[in-house]
């Protein structure tokens, strides 16, 4: 099938590459020139694991392409996704502007032939019906634009190419992992398409045949990939609610385990007992020092705001974010208890992004560990396996990125573990132990072994642990 894809952004990019890897015909369009050429030279904007591979194939075998050229991307496809950010304004609702002018101008650039637009992008509930009023917006701004032929006797003469656009608008929300974002395309636990047209539903069934199927997947003998159909707007509720809870469960772990602290329970043990239980299981229990990124942050605001313009106090959601916005200074809290004052102080940071296998910091957690430790007047050094290779932590204010962990840890008073990343339960602790001031650690994610730690000299501190 012929696709275009709008955005290339984490959610727009591996969508086009993983369907173009599949044997979709796939044009992905952005108005970054720079970032097109990077694109087209075969080179991935981000850090995803997998990502590079699969688009360089796709590459090969022609079935991807990169442009600035919205027109020739509607053209194209007989499927337009639109893919952009829908960033988190202050007050907490979704910035949809990007939406709106992707919509538009699929609209001013409408010819003949049915297509089926679909909102990839995290949008507001009854967004669905907003972006097909923006398309038509968009064709009739171009009607406005063309000349006007007239016939004999003075009327008007709409030309052919004017033929009212044929088009619905689909929602399918993505559920992708950054870090893991090819493997979830792949491997999904379930497709979710919300439209009333039984024609573009169908459309959009055959386009993801190749992973329902499983014929993509890692494991082929599985039962096929649920498809839920349903209506627009509970299709956009599925994405919210399913981000909201899985950061409702986070927070929960995170309060238990500093009810954990104060009565001398181990969280990590308690989380593996309660997560035993099938009605709960074991997925994001994980406690630590709180959740971050473009997704849960942006997602459980959003919902928040939706249900108070329908008049309705979401409080539960709203104790979700207040227990991790606490949850973000605990690791200050336990540095104070260890060194007590932290002015001149020199904390190390293991990691800075917001999770392993990406290089994202939107809403990192580390962003509000080195702004509480700079307030409190101790120097804050990093060390980041992809930030500190890849020259990102430049634009940090009041952190100093280093190149290597023993680096890092030479005349430190404390590390910090805020991201797990894999390669910090192999690094040599006991050099980094008698490089330091003093020998502590506190490990946000509750991820390295305490009597490893322990053995090499350190005072190990976990997180309800």
């Amino acid at each position: 099938m012929r696709v275009c894809v709008i955005g290339t952004g984490y959610v727009g990019l591996v969508t086009g590459a993983c369907l173009a890897h599949v044997g979709h015909e796939v044009i992905c369009v952005d108005n970054n020139e720079a970032k097109v050429k990077l694109m087209q030279s075969g080179q991935s904007p981000i850090h995803e694991p997998g990502l590079s591979e699969i688009m360089q194939q796709a590459i090969a075998s022609g079935n991807i392409q990169f442009t600035t050229d919205l027109k020739a991307g509607v053209e194209h496809g007989e499927i337009l996704f639109i893919a952009v950010g829908t960033p988190a304004l202050p007050n907490g609702e979704s910035d949809t502007r990007y939406v709106e002018a992707v919509a538009r101008g699929i609209g001013s650039n409408l010819s003949s032939g049915y297509k089926v637009i679909v909102n990839k992008s995290t949008v507001p509930i009854g967004s669905g019906d907003w972006v097909r009023m923006l398309v038509l917006d968009g064709v009739a701004a171009r009607q406005k634009e063309m000349p006007v032929a007239v016939a004999p006797g003075g009327m008007p003469v709409i030309p052919e190419s004017f033929d009212a656009p044929q088009f619905d608008v689909v929602s399918n929300p993505e559920f992708l992992r950054e870090g893991s974002a090819v493997y979830d395309t792949f491997n999904p636990d379930r497709i979710v398409l919300g439209g009333s047209n039984p024609q573009a539903l169908e459309l959009m069934r055959k386009l993801y045949e190749p992973i329902t199927n499983r014929s993509t997947a890692e494991n082929q003998s599985l039962p096929p990939v649920p498809v839920v159909t349903t209506d627009l707007q509970s299709a956009e509720m599925v994405k919210y609610a399913s981000n909201a809870f899985l950061a409702t469960k986070i927070s929960f772990i995170n309060e238990v385990a500093n009810i954990c602290d104060r009565v001398g329970a181990d969280v990590v043990e308690v989380a593996r007992g309660i997560g035993l239980d099938s009605r709960i299981g074991g997925k994001f229990l994980q406690a630590g020092i709180g959740w971050g990124g473009s997704c849960f942050p942006k997602d459980v605001s959003a919902l928040i705001h939706t249900a108070s313009d329908y008049g309705y106090e979401a409080k539960l959601m709203k104790a979700a974010v207040e227990v991790n916005q606490h949850q973000r200074v605990i690791a200050v809290e336990k540095l104070q208890q260890a060194l007590k004052i932290l002015k001149g102080k020199t904390i190390g940071l293991l990691g800075l992004t917001f999770k392993p296998d990406t290089d994202d910091m939107r809403d990192a957690p580390a962003l509000t560990l080195v702004e509480q430790l700079v307030r409190l007047g101790a120097k804050v050094k990093a060390y980041d396996p992809i930030v500190s290779q890849t020259g990102l932590g430049q634009g940090l204010t009041g952190v100093q990125v280093e190149t290597d962990p023993e680096r890092l840890a030479d005349g430190c008073d404390a590390l910090v573990v805020v991201t797990d990343w894999a390669e910090f339960k192999s690094l040599d602790f006991s050099r980094m132990a008698k490089l330091m001031s003093q020998p502590v650690i506190i490990d946000g994610r509750n991820f390295l072994d305490r009597e490893t730690l322990e053995g090499v000299g350190f005072r190990y501190t976990g997180i309800g642990h």
